[in-house]
Parts: C-alpha cells; structure tokens; sequence
C-alpha cells in the first residue's frame, strides 16, 4: 500500500497552507492512518513517531508528507480540520521503541491463543492476526467470519487473559491476503498488500467478456476468491465489443447452423463452429452482419465467407550456429560408440555358442546313462598284472643312492657373533 511522494520536490510558497498532517502506517504497512502535525515538527519518510493511541501512546512509521497526504485523504473521505484526528506526540525514543518491541513480541503467541478460545466457546469465526499497542494497553482482534458473530462472552474471555482492552474488527479474505502478503501467480508481489486499497466486487461474467476459460483454480487468488486484476481489462474489453452485432450467436447456412465460440477483439473477428466439423471459422464483421439479416429474409447462404488469417510478414530465417572456436567433429565418438556396439554383439553371439554347446554337452550324457554304454576295453590294460619291483624302493636314502660328498667345513665351528654374546649376558 506504498504510495510515491511525486510532489515532494515541490517547493512550498505558504507554509501557513502547508499539509500539517501526516500519514502513518502500523504493522509493516497493513494498517495507515492519519495523524494531526500540531507541533510542526519535521519528519521524514520512514521515521519512527510516537502518537496517541487508547489510554496510552503508540508507535508507527512515517510514510507520507507535504502535499500527497491532501491527495489520500480526498481519496479516503476525511476531512483535514476532523477534531476527533488524533495528533503526534513526539519523536519515538529508545524507551518506547524498546516497549514497541516487547509488545510486538506477544502477537504470535496472542494469535494461537486467541484462537484455542474461540474453538473452545465454539464460535463460528477465524483470528486472523492481533495487533498489539505498543505500550500494551490494547489489542486489536482481526477476525474471518462469514456471518454475524456473537463475541461478547469472548471479549471478556480475551480482556481477562491478556490484561489488555479488546477491539474486535471484521475484515475479509482479500483484506486478509493484504495483511499476510505473498507473490503471485504473476511473479509479482500481491496488489492487495502494495497499492490496493479498495476491493471491487469481481464476478465470472469479467472472464467472459475476455475470452478466458472458465477454470476456478487459475481465476482465483491466494485469498481463495476471483482475482482482482480481472477488472483492470474489463473496460477496454467492453468498449470494444460494443461494436460487434448483438442477436449473433447462431446464424443458418447451408451446412447448418453455425455456434459462435468467440470474439477477438483485437483483429474483429467472430469465430464460428459447424455441428459436422470441430474446425473453427473465423468471419468478419460485415460477414456476420449480412449473413444475420440474410437469415431475417429467409435466405440460408451456401457458405460462411470464412476469412483467411495467414500472416502475410515474412518470416524471418534464423542465423544458423556458427562455431567461433572451430568445427567441432563428433566422429571421434560416433566411432567409440559403434566398436562399443559391435563388442557387445560379439560377446552375445560367443555366450550363446557356448550355452549351445553346454546343452548339447548334457543330452549326450544324458543319453549315455539312459542306455546303459560301457566304455570300450583297452587290450592293452591287465588288471591282474603286477608292476616291476623296484630294487631301491625298501632302502633308506642313502643305501640306495650315492653318498653325499664329505664337506671339509662341516666340523668347523661358526665365528661367534658378538651381538648374540651380549643379548645373553
């Protein structure tokens, strides 16, 4: 709900005339009000004021001066001389932004609670967000509701838990969704919680006229009703179809009849559809209108005159890929690809060949068992024949081969190490 200053460069020939009122937002921006300058101190966008609030002071940000603020409050219907307009009291010290901070602190904590109350006392109704004064005297309940609600007994409930005064205020979904922000589907920051202040009322008949698809999810917002910026089209819309016929919805012609679908706006045309074909016909204005009054006559046209809306720009061909670096070849890989390839379909063809050969392996052996073959005698084969003796299998080693040469050094005794002597001592 930001508004930019354009007139503050602006010199100021009376500074008796002067604006000495000053705009103030609370809680981020959710909440403005005006405020009555009678000490005519100056102040600057983005200060923190002390101003009055009930039975106490409140804290907020300066976001309008000078001359804009005359704008707004024309805007806003108040009156510049209003006696009840509260006034500012000071400068915000360090004492009362650090009293600001610890009251600020207790609204999470305010919502849940308030909101287990009024589940307990079952009303029908929703808590929305609390707003604490900042010196902590008052608390403002925004609440959800889609009708009346009885919360007598819940502003005592609430006056005795949180030792403050009570203010109930209703607000709406949209005004909801301005108080809690978000982005959206356009990627932008919400209008509810930027520069929109009023809510117009938004209905399907909106989408209609502009050819939009009746479809809930993509025409609605976060706050779960119909977008607010299907208004900002709607006049330009009605202004444009006011020059299409009217009574056009269904025209005769030999085929049948013609349903109209749509109307574009921008070329000023109207699409037509015939009952045996789900192809669209785009006609003219002046077409609709002769083969309408045809109809009046009783002369059913042969053809609808459907327009031809091939472009006639020339299309523009586009700029092949140019490699600054150089040529860049992919023959290289095509090639490891193919080997890789043939590779494998060798391994293929060598494991199934050796599968093959295992299964044919088997049903030989198979066959063999099942007809009981005897393997063939070899004539050369005597069971009953005794192997050789041999003559130096019973002696010792070395009775039955030669002696081992005498070794001259074999009695020498072996030079003693003197690193064995001291591990022994």
């Amino acid at each position: 709900m930001n508004a930019h200053d354009w007139l503050k460069n602006l010199p100021i020939a009376d500074m008796d005339s002067a604006c000495k009122v000053i705009e103030v937002s609370f809680s981020q921006g959710t909440r403005k009000d005006f405020f009555r300058n009678t000490s005519l101190q100056p102040f600057e966008k983005g200060d923190l004021i002390a101003v009055e609030g009930v039975s106490g002071f409140d804290v907020g940000e300066v976001s309008l001066t000078g001359e804009i603020v005359r704008l707004q409050m024309k805007k806003r219907n108040v009156k510049e001389d209003n006696p009840e307009m509260k006034k500012i009291l000071r400068r915000a010290s360090d004492r009362d932004i650090d009293t600001w901070k610890q009251n600020k602190a207790r609204e999470p904590e305010a919502v849940i609670r308030s909101r287990a109350i009024a589940k307990q006392l079952k009303l029908d109704m929703k808590i929305s967000q609390v707003e604490m004064q900042a010196d902590g005297r008052k608390a403002t309940f925004f609440y959800i509701a889609d009708g009346r609600v009885d919360f007598r007994e819940l502003i005592k409930v609430y006056a005795g838990e949180f030792r403050v005064k009570v203010e109930m205020r209703q607000i709406g979904a949209r005004q909801e969704a301005g108080k809690v922000g978000g982005i959206g589907s356009c990627g932008r920051e919400l209008c509810c919680s930027t520069w929109l202040t009023d809510f117009k009322s938004v209905n399907t008949a909106a989408a209609r006229y502009q050819n939009l698809s009746i479809n809930q999810t993509k025409l609605s917002g976060q706050c779960g009703r119909l977008k607010c910026c299907l208004n900002y089209e709607l006049d330009t819309y009605l202004d444009a179809l006011q020059h299409f016929p009217d009574g056009c919805d269904v025209i005769q012609v030999a085929k049948g009849n013609a349903f109209l679908i749509k109307k574009d706006i921008f070329k000023n045309l109207m699409w037509y559809t015939l009952p045996d074909s789900s192809k669209h016909y785009p006609l003219t204005i002046e077409r609709v209108k002769d083969i309408k009054s045809k109809n009046r006559e009783g002369i059913i046209p042969d053809e609808l005159g459907a327009v031809d809306i091939t472009t006639s720009k020339i299309k523009e061909e586009e700029p092949e890929f140019v490699e600054l670096v150089g040529q860049i070849s992919l023959k290289s890989l095509d090639k490891a690809a193919d080997k890789k390839r043939r590779q494998n379909q060798q391994g293929n063809q060598q494991r199934g060949q050796r599968q093959q050969q295992r299964n044919q392996g088997g049903g030989q052996k198979q066959q063999g068992q099942g007809g009981q073959q005897q393997r063939p005698n070899n004539p050369n084969r005597n069971r009953n024949q005794q192997r050789p003796n041999n003559p130096n299998r019973n002696l010792p080693d070395r009775q039955a081969g030669q002696q081992r040469p005498n070794n001259p050094n074999r009695n020498q005794q072996r030079p003693e190490n003197p690193n064995q002597s001291k591990d022994k001592q």
